[in-house]
């Protein structure tokens, strides 16, 4: 064989072989790109089903911080009866005193 037919040969050899090797590389990152995909579908569950619990617990803090709002509003009212109560009390004691 003359060296032109030898470097042929192994040249077609050498593409042969990268080409079967390309070939099981693509099948490979296939499987991988399939398990990329998979597991970005997932996160991406997760992080809805985050969201979502995120904003119910918004929601129950709203609640909470009306009913505290309202609670404000009662002991305020509350406070304000006890000092007159008080103030009452002592122009009482302050008139018996007097006489």
């Amino acid at each position: 064989m003359s060296k032109a037919m030898k470097k042929g040969a192994m040249l077609a050899a050498l593409v042969m072989s990268i080409g079967l090797a390309g070939c099981a590389a693509t099948e490979g990152l296939e499987d991988r790109v399939a398990a990329l995909e998979s597991a970005v579908s997932a996160a991406q569950s997760a992080a809805n089903a985050a969201a979502s619990a995120a904003s119910d617990a918004s929601s129950a803090a709203q609640g909470a911080q009306n009913t505290a709002n309202q609670a404000m509003q009662a002991a305020s009212g509350a406070q304000a009866c006890c000092d007159a109560n008080g103030e009452r009390i002592s122009r009482m004691f302050e008139k018996a005193s007097s006489k």
